[in-house]
């Protein structure tokens, strides 16, 4: 059970970088530590729960503390923002601790084909992390009923798999969060 659930590190915002420790997915280009300099840094997102910071075709979490740091760093270098998506939050409400109506899911599934996702890939993705997202939040005690995202499938999803079908995984779920993505 301890496995299910994990952090995002620690982030430090500097000057000139932003420092990265003890990130929890190996396959990510920052774990377990690393310093990102503005230049490789594609964008940054503020709405997101937690921020994210999005190097290349990853997003990688900061901790919401460093919010205004995140912002003056984001200015002092002319840095792009974007507009997460909802992606992986659409995907995973049917394991929140709330009711799922006909008509919730027909609403998320036209938001989640506005960004590409087809009906059938709905399908496909929810089958690979049911049974582990309700191990992560009802076996764990979590019971969340507000939201689930990108950070709680990675974290459910690395206690299930190899190493090396996790990082197939992982990459897979960075560019389902990202498909449209402004």
């Amino acid at each position: 059970m301890k496995k299910l659930i994990c952090g995002i590190g620690e982030s430090t915002i500097l000057n000139e970088q932003i420092l990265i420790k003890n990130y929890p997915f190996e396959p990510s280009c920052v774990y377990p530590e690393k310093a990102l300099g503005a230049h490789d840094i594609t964008a940054i997102c503020y709405e997101a729960y937690p921020p994210q910071v999005r190097v290349k075709d990853e997003v990688i979490f900061v901790s919401r503390e460093n919010y205004e740091a995140l912002g003056e760093f984001t200015k002092s270098h002319q840095l792009k923002t974007y507009k997460a998506t909802r992606n992986w939050d659409w995907l995973l409400e049917p394991y929140l601790d709330t009711e799922y109506t006909r008509e919730t899911d027909e609403r998320i599934t036209v938001l989640l084909m506005e960004n590409g996702i087809s009906r059938k890939e709905i399908i496909k993705i929810r089958n690979e992390v049911q049974k582990q997202m309700l191990k992560y939040n009802f076996d764990t005690l979590l019971w969340d009923w507000t939201n689930l995202g990108l950070h709680d499938v990675l974290s459910a999803m690395r206690a299930k798999y190899s190493k090396a079908r996790f990082k197939d995984f992982y990459h897979r779920a960075m560019e389902i969060e990202l498909r449209g993505s402004e």
